[in-house]
């Protein structure tokens, strides 16, 4: 699928992940829509973006409020979901004088899983009624990570959300193929997003050297590019795709 004049929605658009995939498809001179809960954020880089970007704050794991978004653009023809939104906690099972809160468990399930589902599902339904453009109509492509696979201690809610995306991915791919729409995730590394360039330098060169090649942490620029690659390689379907320099995490 060719990028230029298309529709795309980017969720967690105000920063890291989200914020690079904007940029990359804004220069690909694509029609984005920016969503995000920080609406100043949101507002700030719509503006750096210029007239391709268009900005939605949003809860998406609120199905009302993504009801009514996706019937707003009713008459847009969207060609891509790029579900970024999420978050990263890090709790302990067992504490020193507590245990894992069920709370937190749940907030994590229900932002990274139950978040991403909404929004693809209002955008598959978006996408089937599409024409045909170059055999297809349409790519979701959702935000894993490499905990869902190695998760350290301490994520135990990330790596059971994350572990969820991989797992939709498949059958999401089967079910919209009659559709001719195509569903896939990147399982991120360790990337140099804004909440871990806060943290001491001592610890990103640390994180870093854990990387077998590159030794370097993963650039939202990058995860960006596979984004890009995926939308226009019409073959890549129903994968995961570990975006992480070959390194797996140890337990802690």
């Amino acid at each position: 699928m060719q990028i230029k004049s298309k529709a795309f929605i980017v969720t967690g658009a105000a920063s890291g992940l989200g914020e690079a995939v904007a940029r990359r498809l804004i220069a690909e001179q694509a029609q984005v829509y920016l969503v995000d809960l920080k609406i100043d954020a949101l507002h700030a880089l719509a503006q750096d973006l210029g007239t391709g970007a268009s900005v939605q704050q949003l809860d998406v794991t609120d199905e009302q409020q993504v009801a009514d978004f996706f019937a707003q653009l009713s008459t847009v023809p969207l060609a891509g979901l790029i579900n970024c939104a999420g978050i990263a906690p890090a709790e302990k099972l067992l504490k020193k004088d507590a245990i894992h809160q069920l709370a937190s468990f749940q907030q994590t399930l229900n932002i990274n899983v139950v978040g991403s589902f909404n929004m693809a599902r209002y955008a598959a339904a978006a996408m089937a009624q599409q024409p045909l453009q170059q055999g297809e109509r349409g790519v979701i492509i959702q935000t894993a990570s490499v905990a869902a696979y190695e998760g350290q201690i301490g994520q135990v809610a990330y790596a059971a959300s994350k572990g969820a995306i991989v797992s939709m991915t498949l059958p999401m791919a089967r079910e919209l193929a009659r559709h001719a729409i195509r569903v896939m995730t990147i399982a991120p590394g360790i990337m140099a997003t804004p909440m871990l360039k806060n943290m001491p330098e001592p610890v990103q060169r640390a994180l870093a050297e854990m990387v077998p090649f590159p030794k370097r942490l993963g650039e939202a620029e990058e995860f960006a590019r596979l984004v890009q690659h995926i939308i226009e390689n019409a073959y890549l379907n129903g994968e995961v795709i570990r975006l992480d320099g070959a390194i797996r995490m140890a337990a802690q």
